[in-house]
């Protein structure tokens, strides 16, 4: 990967990005394409280091039910063999003959006592049996607090329902290019207040020495009162800007990335929301145009907005 070594005088960097300066301890792109920071931390101990509520929260659907899932049987599963080393015989109630009918009988009994829905057919006695059972439903009041909360979390965590193209463009505008990406919303949520911010990342070459700089990138739409349909958002590549005179090849060659930060007012929740991407420069196509992804319904009474449109563009000569 090439490194640039002379960029467009004019152009001011900004040093307020949070990001470091030295490109020697950075690896790959500093904001992963989902939006995430591209940071792996290390000097800490592994449970110091997750937030299991925040991990909880965010990991997929599909994991979360998983987790829930493996966590339910394994438990009931360990308290099971617990019943069973002080002695199925102590379960009041088991007419079980072989083995795995009492272990299986048992484990039953624990999902009994774990859900505290307690049927009644089996009964503990004796006082280590019932010492397990007392553990058993505590740890199930607690264990399902838990998982009712997290259920709770993420069903009521706002989040940013925006989708970003996968692309960003240089394209033409009035008499140059500019730069453009798209988004758009894609749940029937009310976005209003929406503000963006484009941060250009490069590593360059200073007199033999890699460097981070970052440049805020000028829009020529910052802010919009109401994201109903998509937005394109456009940096007209002037001669201030960090882009200027770099060619076809230098986005092919060169080691830079679009850093976009965006937030917006979500009614529903009463509160600002925000979502980022990134762009790095062998994800910029040169010379194309964003095809229209919004056109009248049928009836002529709605604008239908077609999301599986947000990546759609044609190519065109500059």
């Amino acid at each position: 990967m090439k490194f640039l070594k002379k960029i467009n005088s004019k152009a001011k960097s900004d040093a307020n990005t949070g990001f470091g300066t030295n490109a020697s301890s950075y690896g790959g792109r500093f904001i992963t394409k989902s939006g995430n920071a591209n940071v792996k931390k290390s000097g800490i101990g592994l449970f110091e280091s997750i937030s299991w509520y925040h991990t909880m929260l965010n990991i997929p659907r599909w994991k979360f039910l998983v987790i829930i899932g493996v966590f339910y049987f394994l438990v009931n599963f360990i308290f099971a063999s617990l019943y069973y080393a002080v002695g199925v015989e102590h379960l009041n109630g088991i007419t079980a003959i072989t083995t795995l009918d009492k272990f299986g009988q048992a484990f039953f009994f624990s999902i009994q006592t774990f859900t505290t829905v307690g049927y009644g057919h089996i009964s503990p006695s004796g006082f280590a049996t019932s010492l397990v059972a007392a553990v058993e439903a505590l740890f199930g009041l607690l264990s399902f607090a838990i998982a009712t909360g997290l259920f709770y979390g993420r069903f009521s965590k706002p989040k940013a329902h925006i989708k970003f193209s996968e692309n960003a463009l240089i394209a033409p505008y009035k008499d140059g290019t500019a730069l453009m990406l798209r988004l758009s919303p894609f749940k029937n949520t009310n976005l209003t207040d929406a503000e963006a911010k484009v941060t250009l990342g490069m590593k360059l070459d200073e007199k033999g020495i890699l460097v981070n700089k970052f440049y805020s990138l000028d829009l020529e739409l910052s802010k919009i009162n109401a994201l109903n349909l998509s937005w394109t958002l456009v940096h007209p590549i002037t001669e201030i800007s960090p882009l200027y005179n770099l060619t076809k090849e230098d986005y092919e060659n060169i080691d830079g990335e679009f850093l976009v930060f965006l937030k917006v007012f979500d009614d529903m929740f009463s509160t600002t929301v925000v979502k980022r991407a990134s762009y790095s420069f062998d994800e910029i196509v040169f010379g194309a145009k964003f095809l229209p992804m919004f056109s009248r319904s049928e009836n002529q009474n709605k604008t239908v907005l077609h999301i599986d449109k947000l990546n759609l563009y044609e190519k065109i000569k500059l």
